[in-house]
């Protein structure tokens, strides 16, 4: 009998002990809920069912994609370009959107890869080398456009040895008998959409004025905007939409508004530009203003020139913040995206169009990540106006970045935090720190104190649209990043733009897709 109650005793003991460490879990589990409650937002997300159902749905997704394999020529290619789109900034603008867990539109393509961005003569790329490499297909060296690396930067005539000038992927499709055209929120003569018609050894040389000041002969070393209208792939292109009217008229001369051109030869290139186009007996139209574009018979329109602004068009948010833009008087980056289809769905053979989302670069250059997120997503509404637009099964379109930016995402921030705020968590100097930060920029000087070190931030600061976020090293404009973009691609043979690959592969890929260019005799 003693046995046998030593034997129950110690059964309750152990039966009290399991009631006393599941009553420890249980509170542990309450605590643990109670920390974690603001994420019961996302409710479906607690069952396990959840995650495997979507990754069934992902899995059936790519099943069908591979079933559905488009080996058609494509009769279309689109290209966009979102200037600076660092990943880091494609996750931060998913979260701007409303969710992590949701999509940035093209983030649904079928079809994703990387592409490594550096120029011949540095690890880290600019927007010069790196157009003549997702546009032509070579690598080239930084600050110059349209020309391989036998070119140096600032050479005045080395550009214009023919063997050493690369041609772009608009000369390709309009020897093809395609039409070409291009859509920037930048100049037109910028670096990026310069890739599609200019030679140069240094990605500044806009006008004749700044030719000369680089001690060139601006009449043996023609500018950017001179290329444009009066060379051959540039004469040819059927749209030109952007900004920059400064580098088409002469010192002498105001725009639409009253700004003075920067051209000291006495040209205006808008009215050069138009005379050309009238030889032709072509219907050409000019705008400067986005009520001048709705009011225009694009579907009537041979050739369309639109320059919205004296230098780059304004960043998206702004449009509608400004006070002089309350009625959104500039055009979209959407609203440009669908003039210009409109204009170039006319060719029967087809087109290759070109679209620059190019402020989200200059946001980061100013260490405004709420402005670079909001071109962000801007740029992707123009994506999907272009795939609504188009016919998957004959219209490629291809999304990229020429190059990232130093912008991070930072700390542990729970799921419904504003990615431009603040982190959940005080950082060692019992400081608050921001999500979003940049390695390096005018940030800084928000940032420290000589003194004090690290300066105290709010989240009231943060919501401010013009704030600038951190940087930890002194610059006046934050540099560009070295690591690889990500592409995204939809329509026929976008199955070729997976892996990782030189980004002067890209124009190549392009080609072989619409059997232009090094394979204009290529059957399918």
């Amino acid at each position: 009998m003693g046995q046998y109650y030593r034997i129950c005793l110690l059964l309750a003991s152990a039966l009290l002990l399991l009631a006393v460490v599941q009553a420890e879990k249980d509170q542990q589990h309450a605590r643990s809920a109670s920390r974690v409650s603001p994420a019961l937002k996302y409710e479906q997300e607690t069952e396990s069912s959840y995650w495997r159902e979507k990754a069934q749905s992902t899995l059936a997704a790519k099943l069908a994609a591979l079933e559905a394999l488009q080996t058609k020529q494509a009769k279309n290619v689109i290209m966009f370009l979102g200037d600076g789109m660092s990943v880091h900034t494609v996750t931060a603008t998913r979260n701007l959107l409303g969710d992590s867990s949701e999509k940035v539109y093209f983030e649904q393509f079928p079809y994703t890869g990387l592409a490594k961005t550096y120029c011949v003569n540095r690890q880290v790329a600019d927007s010069a080398c790196t157009s003549t490499a997702y546009l032509g297909g070579v690598k080239g060296n930084y600050g110059t456009i349209g020309v391989n690396a036998n070119v140096p930067r600032y050479d005045c005539k080395a550009a214009y040895v023919t063997e050493d000038q690369v041609d772009s992927i608009a000369k390709w499709a309009q020897d093809a008998g395609k039409d070409a055209g291009f859509v920037t929120t930048a100049r037109v003569t910028h670096a990026s959409p310069a890739g599609m018609y200019a030679h140069i050894a240094d990605r500044n040389w806009e006008n004749d004025a700044e030719v000369s000041e680089a001690q060139c002969d601006p009449e043996e070393s023609i500018d950017i905007a001179r290329q444009l209208v009066e060379w051959e792939v540039g004469k040819r292109l059927k749209v030109i939409l952007g900004g920059g009217k400064q580098n088409f008229l002469d010192r002498s001369m105001r725009d639409e508004v009253g700004h003075p051109g920067y051209r000291q030869d006495g040209r205006n290139l808008i009215k050069d530009w138009l005379a050309d186009k009238q030889a032709q007996n072509a219907s050409a139209s000019y705008v400067w203003s986005r009520k001048g574009l709705t009011q225009l018979d694009l579907d009537n329109t041979d050739y369309l020139l639109g320059l919205f602004a004296n230098g780059h068009l304004p960043y998206d948010g702004d449009r509608a913040r400004s006070p002089r833009n309350s009625h959104l008087a500039d055009p979209s980056l959407t609203e440009l995206t669908e003039a210009a289809l409109r204009v170039l769905r006319r060719n029967e053979q087809g087109y290759f169009l070109f679209v620059e989302g190019a402020r989200i670069d200059m946001a980061h250059h100013s260490n405004y990540a709420r402005r670079s997120l909001e071109d962000t997503a801007e740029f992707a509404r123009a994506v999907q106006r272009a795939r609504e637009m188009t016919d998957e099964s004959d219209t490629l379109i291809v999304v990229t970045s020429d190059h990232s930016h130093v912008m991070t995402i930072n700390g542990y921030p729970l799921r419904e935090q504003a990615i431009t705020g603040l982190a959940n968590k005080l950082a060692d100097d019992e400081l608050p720190y921001n999500i979003l930060s940049y390695a390096n920029g005018p940030g800084f000087d928000g940032t420290y104190n000589k003194a004090e070190g690290r300066k105290r931030i709010t989240q009231q600061h943060t919501e401010h649209p013009l704030y600038v976020s951190p940087a930890m090293v002194p610059l006046n404009a934050d540099t560009h990043g070295g690591d690889d973009v990500a592409v995204f691609a939809s329509g026929p043979y976008a199955q070729y733009f997976s892996g990782n690959y030189e980004q002067s592969n890209i124009p190549a890929l392009m080609a072989r897709a619409a059997a232009i260019g090094p394979y204009a005799n290529v059957q399918p």
